[in-house]
């Protein structure tokens, strides 16, 4: 069981150190709202990758290679959306006094979405931890779930420690943080177009 649960700890920091999409819009809330407030987002990944994990285990290598660029175009698209509404918490920073407690839940279902689109996710999931799943469960559903939650634990903690570490750099200055802020609609405007190219593309 402790082969399962170290293998599932291993992937889930790998999964939460790559730079993505998801990583940087969560980077961008702790920046733009601080890291209370940004809490929610790191747990994100536990409602969205459900359907991927089905979707991968069962059915994605049975589907067409379209399937995967029709992926990357919604998701480019959502993260240039993103991209936006970064851009617009830099261009208006000074007259945002307040923050509207709606804005969690609306930044937690965003993130959902991101991990949702997101190709990455589907690809790690049927290429790299969905057979380890599968052979884990094969032995006793035990190892399976061991891996599950050592990977999810992992993945949240280094996901929360992300917004920790970003949210604390709102004590840097006003300028710092708006910088951050300008820097995260640059990354996630990148993101969204690699995202395009590798749709329209591929």
């Amino acid at each position: 069981m402790w082969f399962y649960i170290i293998q599932g700890v291993v992937y889930g920091f790998a999964a939460a150190a790559q730079p993505g999409p998801l990583q940087t819009y969560i980077i961008s809330q702790a920046i733009t709202k601080g890291w209370k407030k940004s809490l929610p987002t790191a747990f994100a990944p536990l409602v969205s990758d459900g359907p991927i994990i089905v979707l991968c285990l069962l059915m994605l290598r049975q589907l067409p290679d379209s399937f995967k660029q029709v992926l990357y175009i919604a998701g480019g698209m959502f993260v240039l959306y993103l991209a936006y509404c970064a851009y617009k918490s830099w261009r208006d920073f000074e007259s945002q006094l307040s923050i509207p407690e709606s804005d969690a839940k609306q930044s937690f279902l965003k993130a959902a979405l991101v991990n949702l689109l997101a190709p990455g996710a589907y690809i790690f999931w049927s290429l790299v931890t969905g057979p380890i799943l599968i052979a884990g469960w094969r032995e006793t559903p035990i190892f399976g779930i061991s891996f599950t939650l050592g990977f999810y634990i992992t993945f949240v903690l280094c996901l929360l420690l992300l917004i920790f570490l970003f949210g604390a750099m709102q004590n840097l200055g006003q300028k710092v943080r708006r910088a951050l802020i300008g820097v995260s609609a640059i990354a996630l405007f990148c993101f969204g177009l690699y995202q395009l190219w590798l749709g329209i593309g591929g």
